[in-house]
């Protein structure tokens, strides 16, 4: 159940982001799957690529504190975007959604255990 729960929640912060900021958004014609598909395709992204990126990019990342993790993740939703419907108004655009996407995950989260909806006691 985990599973489903984050990739709904993933799901949904992919489309709350498209209707916040101008600077992502879905292809006309996207359908409620292409949204689904496109968080699927977030979470592998997620979980293989961006943990090597991280540690290619460790020495940079030290230098600035961890904020060239930002560019990280612009690049993590940027490929995203090359790979499904999603799209993305440049390197900029990509940084800041990378920004509210965070945002707004963080904020579902939040959402889903404080209603206990996440399984933890």
């Amino acid at each position: 159940m985990g599973f489903l729960l984050r990739l709904a929640i993933n799901a949904l912060a992919l489309y709350l982001l498209t209707r916040v900021y101008g600077g992502v958004w879905f292809e006309p014609g996207s359908t409620a799957i292409n949204i689904v598909l496109a968080a699927l395709v977030m979470g592998i992204v997620n979980a293989l690529i961006r943990p090597v990126l991280l540690l290619l990019s460790l020495p940079i990342n030290l230098l600035t504190l961890g904020l060239f993790t930002l560019v990280v993740n612009a690049v993590v939703l940027e490929l995203v975007a090359g790979l499904t419907r999603l799209d993305v108004a440049g390197f900029g655009g990509a940084f800041v959604g990378a920004i509210v996407l965070t945002i707004i995950s963080w904020l579902l989260d939040s959402v889903v255990g404080a209603l206990g909806l996440d399984g933890r006691r």
